[in-house]
């Protein structure tokens, strides 16, 4: 019996993957739960147009991306003024959200989300730091974050 996969299914195959299997299993597990379809004609050029949309749309993501991030770097560095100690530790920190609501108020045309930014712990020195950003699976920019005294 052939069947498509919906969902990747550990030992057998991966989610769009187009399986050959005995009756009994498709019929009784994979089709109930869920996991699979029919590898009907209609079905298989389904699949294939799904394919194609998610090509283009993973394609369309990646500009994207690539465009977001030639912005952001074009506006480094990003300047944050704190009261900070004698010693330069911050009354305070810089965290992810902080350094994403700047962004948001410059001038790049999308909105930047705080998980998009990979920072670790916040920010409590005085100093310059740079910070990964990352915009795609295979997109990923740098800034610079210069937090300096009030």
């Amino acid at each position: 019996m052939k069947l498509i996969l919906k969902k990747s299914v550990e030992n057998l195959g991966e989610a769009g993957e187009v399986i050959q299997v005995k009756p009994g299993f498709g019929r009784n597990y994979l089709i109930p739960q869920g996991l699979a379809y029919i590898a009907t004609q209609a079905n298989i050029q389904r699949l294939e147009q799904e394919q194609a949309q998610s090509e283009e749309r993973s394609k369309r993501d990646f500009l994207e991306a690539s465009r977001r991030a030639s912005q952001l770097e074009a506006i480094s560095p990003v300047i944050f003024h704190a009261r900070a100690g004698d010693d330069g530790k911050l009354f305070g920190s810089v965290t992810s959200a902080d350094i994403a609501d700047r962004i948001n108020e410059s001038s790049v045309d999308f909105e930047l989300n705080r998980r998009e930014i990979l920072l670790d712990d916040p920010i409590k020195m005085l100093g310059v730091w740079e910070i990964s950003l990352n915009l795609h699976g295979e997109v990923r920019a740098s800034i610079e974050v210069h937090v300096e005294r009030e």
